[in-house]
């Protein structure tokens, strides 16, 4: 049986669950790239293709909670090479402005080529005759160019969920030109902001020497491929739903007397990953206490750090250096009763979420580098009160778009204990006043918007150019 829409991404949007009786379920994935996708899933008959996880090789195709599910299979070595190493030892990093630095291994490198080709041939085998392909996220940037080769009679789509780094650090990938061809095999390719698209194009003019005229790249055989940006958002909607509802209500409370009633609660929630900049943020706060502008009873600190790569070095050294840096703050600063930081080291059902978003009084979002960041749109989405505050890094994706949070440059910390300070002591009107303004731009922007505007630009995208093309001068 064929599809008509073939997602393809690194993961399944479902964590396999173990029962006590030896049987397994599957619940939802924490993430962005899951909610932002299950919406449009669910509106377009499609399947999903990728790994749940694990080194299990007889899998099953499956259903979950009405989507089609493909899972693909990986063995111990390709979770070391493709997944742990190329895609996350060296392209996160380079991605990410290099907030750590990237490691270019050759093996790496075959690895991840050989896990692309897999997913290409079985996305091939997967598709209706002229179906819709869409493509997602670094770990799959081969894929559209072996794709187009297998079955050139698809259309095919591309989504970078992360950062596009400048040509002065893409340029150091040995592989640079590989990933660039990889990604030309899409009639679109999408990105965060305007400025992950034109570092793309003016790389393909300078590396693979394509002619290029704004978004549009000309290929010698005839093809246009488009990049433009589409910034992604959330089921805004659902959300408001899910913090009106009296279940959240009463947990909300039950957080906020549980945390002893502070005058104000502080709230961060991230995957735990040295992008995210949390060591710097809980430092910050610290040094608020230290020069007594509040103490723990006034305020506490509500850190979320879920559990993310922890097989990967650098990630264990992160928890560890986060773990020590909590139990200074709190012995510094706390009381019997009364952390300064209240640090949580898992992962939460949607649910707990809201809840926390609607207990929350500042919500504090302050990564060195980040695609978008899903979490500083929930928490807009669930103060349907209008107030709350949020504190937003400017290297965030989402600054773009919510221009009345207080920006920080999370690099500052003096900066950034001034931005924490204000939304502590701003007034009502002033919280209503900018959390108004946030709110009209998630609801106008949401994953619906997100998703229809990246599939209209998709089918618009012109099969041929009907140009001469020269090729550009190569530097």
């Amino acid at each position: 049986m064929g599809y008509d829409l073939v997602i393809v991404a690194n993961r399944l949007p479902v964590d396999r669950v173990d029962q006590p009786d030896g049987t397994s379920t599957w619940r939802p994935s924490p993430g962005g790239l899951v909610t932002a996708i299950e919406p449009v899933m669910r509106a377009n008959d499609g399947v999903w293709m990728g790994w749940p996880g694990g080194t299990e090789q007889d899998l099953e195709p499956f259903e979950d909670n009405g989507l089609e599910m493909f899972p693909m299979t990986m063995t111990a070595e390709e979770i070391e090479g493709h997944y742990e190493g190329f895609s996350n030892g060296t392209l996160w990093p380079l991605y990410h402005d290099l907030v750590a630095k990237p490691e270019f291994h050759r093996e790496w490198w075959d690895s991840y080529v050989a896990v692309n080709q897999r997913f290409a041939a079985q996305a091939a085998e997967l598709a209706n005759e002229g179906a819709l392909v869409w493509v997602h996220d670094y770990q799959m940037q081969l894929v559209p160019q072996l794709l187009r080769e297998l079955r050139p009679d698809l259309r095919i789509g591309f989504y970078l969920h992360i950062p596009f780094p400048p040509a002065e650090l893409f340029q150091q990938l040995p592989w640079r030109r590989q990933v660039l061809e990889g990604l030309l095999g899409a009639d679109l390719v999408g990105f965060q902001l305007p400025g992950g698209a034109a570092n793309f194009v003016r790389l393909v003019r300078q590396r693979v020497g394509h002619k290029t005229h704004r978004d549009m790249v000309y290929l010698p055989d005839g093809r246009t491929v488009r990049a433009a940006a589409f910034p992604i958002s959330i089921d805004t909607k659902e959300f408001e739903q899910l913090a009106q509802s009296p279940e959240v209500t009463a947990r909300a409370k039950e957080i906020r007397s549980a945390l002893g009633e502070p005058r104000k609660i502080f709230l961060g929630v991230d995957r735990l990953d040295y992008t995210k900049g949390i060591y710097a943020r809980l430092r910050a706060y610290a040094e608020l206490l230290g020069d007594e502008h509040f103490d723990v009873e006034d305020a506490v600190f509500v850190q979320v750090a879920v559990p993310s790569r922890e097989q990967v070095e650098e990630y264990q050294r992160l928890r560890d250096e986060t773990d020590r840096l909590v139990g200074r703050i709190n012995g510094d600063h706390g009381k019997i009763g009364r952390p300064a930081i209240s640090y949580l080291h898992s992962s939460y059902p949607r649910e707990e979420m809201a809840a926390l978003y609607r207990a929350a009084d500042v919500m504090v979002v302050t990564p060195y580098r980040d695609g978008m960041n899903l979490v500083a749109k929930e928490y807009v989405a669930c103060r349907y009160d209008d107030l709350g505050a949020l504190v937003l890094s400017e290297f965030a994706g989402a600054a773009d778009e919510l221009r009345q949070a207080w920006l920080v440059n999370p690099y500052d910390i003096n900066g950034m204990k001034s931005a924490l300070l204000e939304a502590y002591q701003a007034d009502d009107k002033e919280l209503t006043r900018r959390m108004r303004a946030m709110r009209k731009t998630v609801r106008s922007h949401d994953v619906n918007a997100w998703a229809e505007s990246y599939m209209s630009a998709l089918t618009a995208v012109p099969d041929a150019h009907g140009k001469t093309v020269r090729p550009a001068r190569r530097r």
